[in-house]
C-alpha cells in the first residue's frame, strides 16, 4: 500500500513531514473547485510525488487522501467529480482553428483592444486549439491556478492573441537572487507570482506593436482577475523565453526586466535533478511599486496591505 499512518505519516516509503501535511490541508481546504485526481495531481507536481520514469503518483496521492481523510488527518475533500484525463493532452484540432487571412494595420487600428476572460467550455476549447495548433510548445492541461484570455480588437471586431497565466515556477535561481528570497521566504510568497506560461499572437495578425501593447493590457488587468478568482493580488510577473528561438524583444518593449537564465530545468523542479531541457530567459515585470517588500516579508499577513493592492488571508493556498 502506498500510505502508511500508524507509527508515523508515510507515502510510498517516504516520511512526510509536518510541512507537507500543512501544506496538504491548505490546498484541499483552498481549493473547492478542484475534484480529487486534479487535487491529487496538483499535490504531487508541488511535493515532486513522482514515478523513475516522471511521471506524477496521482493515483497513489488519491488513495493517500482518502486514507487521510478516514483517519482523520483532513478534514473534508471535494465531491468526487470526473477528472479530465491525466498528463499532457493534445486538442483535437478542427476548422473552427484554420488560419484566416492576413490582418495588417497600425495598432490604432485595433484599438481598443480588450482582455477576455476565457471562462464558457467552447471558449475553453478553442484557446487549447490555438495553443496546439500554432505555439510552440503546443497545449499542456496546466495545474493549478491558472488564467486564460482570448485578446479581441473592439475595431475590427476579430480575435488576436490567447494568453495563459499559471502559478509560479518553484524555484529559479537567478530570479530568486533578483527578488532576494531565501528558501523559506520564497515558499511563503510564492503566491504572490504568476507565470505568463503561454501567449501566441494568431500567426494571421501582423500588427507593429501589438504585443507589448497587450503584455501592457494584461499587467493592469491580470490582478484584479486573480484576486477575484483566488483572493490573491500578485505583485510580480514571470515569463521564460526560449533564447534559441527568440529574443524577448516585446517583454523588452513593455519594459520587463530580463533578470537571468535558467538551468534548463522543469518549472517545478525541486530535486536540481530534472536536466535536459533548453535554458530560457527569465523575464520579471512588477505589478506594484512595494513589490521587493512584500515579496521579502515572510509573514502571512491576516488583512490587506496598504493602497489598493491587497494580500489575500489566504493567499498561502496558492503555493506552487
Amino acid at each position: 500500500m502506498p500510505v502508511t499512518v500508524d507509527g508515523g505519516l508515510r507515502f510510498c516509503g517516504r516520511e512526510v513531514s509536518r510541512s507537507e501535511l500543512a501544506l496538504i490541508r491548505e490546498l484541499v481546504r483552498d481549493f473547492p473547485r478542484l475534484n480529487q485526481t486534479e487535487l491529487a495531481r496538483t499535490i504531487c507536481e508541488l511535493l515532486d510525488w513522482r514515478r523513475p520514469n516522471g511521471g506524477l503518483k496521482g493515483r497513489e496521492c488519491f488513495l493517500f487522501l482518502d486514507r487521510l481523510q478516514q483517519r482523520g488527518w483532513l478534514a473534508s475533500l471535494p465531491q468526487h467529480r470526473p477528472a479530465r484525463r491525466a498528463g499532457p493532452r493534445v486538442a483535437a484540432c478542427d476548422a473552427s482553428s484554420d488560419p484566416q487571412p492576413a490582418h495588417t494595420g497600425s495598432l490604432s487600428e485595433y484599438r481598443p483592444i480588450q482582455l477576455q476572460r476565457i471562462e464558457t467550455a467552447a471558449d475553453r476549447g478553442l484557446f487549447q486549439q490555438y495553443i496546439q495548433r500554432y505555439h510552440y510548445l503546443g497545449y499542456r492541461v496546466p495545474v493549478g491556478a491558472q488564467l486564460r484570455y482570448f485578446v479581441r480588437s473592439s475595431a475590427r471586431s476579430c480575435l488576436l492573441a490567447c494568453l495563459l497565466f499559471t502559478s509560479a515556477a518553484w524555484k529559479m535561481a537567478p530570479r530568486d537572487r533578483y527578488i532576494g528570497w531565501t528558501d523559506g521566504v520564497r515558499r511563503a510568497r510564492l503566491p504572490l507570482l504568476v507565470n505568463n506560461s503561454r501567449f501566441l499572437i494568431l500567426p494571421w495578425i501582423r500588427v507593429p506593436h501589438l504585443a507589448s501593447h497587450i503584455l501592457s493590457l494584461a499587467a493592469r488587468q491580470l490582478p484584479s482577475d486573480w484576486l477575484a478568482l483566488y483572493r490573491v493580488r500578485p505583485v510580480l510577473l514571470e515569463t521564460l523565453v526560449d533564447a534559441a528561438r527568440y529574443s524577448g524583444t516585446c517583454y523588452r518593449a513593455a519594459n520587463w526586466i530580463h533578470v537571468g537564465i535558467t538551468q534548463g530545468r522543469g518549472r517545478m523542479d525541486r530535486s536540481g535533478q530534472a536536466l535536459g531541457r533548453s535554458p530560457k530567459q527569465i523575464f520579471l515585470y512588477p505589478l506594484d511599486r512595494r513589490w521587493r517588500e512584500q515579496l521579502c516579508d515572510g509573514s502571512a499577513p491576516d488583512s490587506p496591505r496598504g493602497g489598493d493592492h491587497e494580500s489575500s488571508r489566504n493567499f498561502r493556498s496558492l503555493v506552487g
